[in-house]
This record gives structure tokens, sequence and C-alpha cells, in this order.
């Protein structure tokens, strides 16, 4: 399988549901907001983190490129696969990992400044992408998208504020507060 395939040259791109759309459709933006914040993660595990919170992290990657999929199939060819759904014990999971971080932090009195250490501050900045590719898949309305992943990148964006947290602190790194 070659990288290239010239289909997109003149500036389309083609849905899972076979139509070829201009890649400034709206619906492409969405899951290409999906596909930065997944190399955000990447980013954030390459700056070095603790192995449960990596553990984490990279399952979340797997489950944004079944968000990304569901983003590009309009008519739901690809639902019936496993691989490319996303469930509410998907989005129980990141509260449950949202809960057990916020157990090691203090608690918070003020806005925090995103910065600290490199991984956090990487995931600060995973968190301002996320909360992009929620507005863009906002955009779409609630008929294009599924409610589940509505849920699921609300939750995200609260997961990775508190990771950021937990790698500063984990790293004895203060927060500095606004």
């Amino acid at each position: 399988m070659k990288i290239y395939t010239r289909t997109g040259d003149a500036g389309e791109t083609g849905l899972l549901d076979g139509r070829r759309v201009s890649k400034a459709e709206p619906r492409v933006d969405a899951y290409g907001e999906v596909d930065e914040l997944n190399a955000c993660l990447g980013l954030v595990l390459s700056a070095g983190i603790d192995t449960d919170l990596a553990n984490m992290v990279v399952e979340i990657q797997r489950q944004l490129f079944s968000l990304g999929a569901s983003l590009a199939d309009p008519t739901s060819r690809a639902a019936p696969n496993r691989k490319v759904s996303l469930g509410e014990a998907d989005v129980e999971r990141l509260e449950g990992w949202i809960d057990r971080l916020d157990a090691e932090l203090e608690p918070i009195r003020r806005f925090i400044l995103p910065g600290g250490s490199s991984a956090a501050a990487a995931t600060h900045l995973a968190r301002a992408v996320c909360r992009r590719a929620e507005r863009r898949m906002t955009a779409l309305g609630g008929d294009a998208v599924a409610a589940v992943s509505f849920a699921y990148v609300n939750r995200l964006s609260d997961f990775l504020f508190t990771l950021a947290r937990a790698i500063n602190a984990r790293s004895g790194v203060k927060e500095q507060e606004w």
C-alpha cells in the first residue's frame, strides 16, 4: 500500500460512505481536529510520563481513532465495526480516571495557568485542541454526531486538565494560579 494516492490533489477527500467532499467541509474539519488532538497526545507521551498515565493516554488515542472514523462516516457504514464505536463505558472510564487522579491533587482554589513541566504543558495544549474539536463537532449538529461522542469529548477535556495537574504534581512542579 502506498502512502500517497493522489486522490486529494484537487482539495477533495473521501468519506467512509464513498462520497468525495472538499477538505474544507465541516465534517472533515471536525475529524481533522480529532486527529490533531491525537497528535498532541503523542507529544505528551514523548515528553515522558508515568506508565499508568501513559497507558491511559494510549487508550484514549485508540478511542480517538474510533471517534475520527465515526465523524468520517455520515451514513454510519462503519458503525457495526466494534473497533470504531464509542460507548457510555468509555465516558465512564474517563470519569473513573478523573476521580482517581483528582484524589492525588490539592483542591483547586483558583484558575490555573497552563504550563508546568513539558509533559503537563503538552497536556494543556491537548486540552485546548480537545475543546476546539468539541466546537467543530457541535457545529455539525446533534443529528450528525452521536450523543455519546459529545459526552466523550467533553469529559476528555476534563480528564486532560486533571491529567496535566497530576503530571505536575507527580513531577513536583508547582502550579501557577491566575
